[in-house]
């Protein structure tokens, strides 16, 4: 899986390019997002692109939330697509993950 990395304010937003984070690309996505974690501090993963997500994504995004807290590094997502919010909300995800309704508030929670 390929994912779009910007470095905003010393915070790195990754936006992943798919347009579902299921069985078939959890393992690349986390083979994409682990160094990401293990260089920077403060990291957002962007959903804007993602409308679909299964066990196996909500495993990845774990997995890389659990390397985040290994390391003391901030991991935050944003911008979550209707379906992929009702998804976290019914699986209640949202007292899992610090999820922010947009990029800017991300990145301003994020930096305090």
């Amino acid at each position: 899986m390929q994912v779009n990395l910007v470095q905003e304010n010393g915070v790195v937003v990754v936006q992943p390019s798919a347009a579902a984070l299921d069985a078939s690309n959890a393992r690349a996505f986390r083979d994409a997002i682990t160094p990401v974690i293990d260089r920077h501090e403060r990291v957002v993963l962007d959903m804007s692109n993602i409308d679909f997500v299964d066990s196996a994504g909500v495993g990845a995004m774990i997995s890389s939330l659990r390397r985040a807290a290994e390391r003391q590094a901030q991991f935050r997502l944003c911008e979550l697509r209707r379906p992929v919010r009702a998804l976290f909300d019914l699986m209640r995800m949202h007292r899992v993950f610090e999820i922010h309704n947009g990029r800017a508030e991300a990145l301003q929670g994020i930096a305090a």
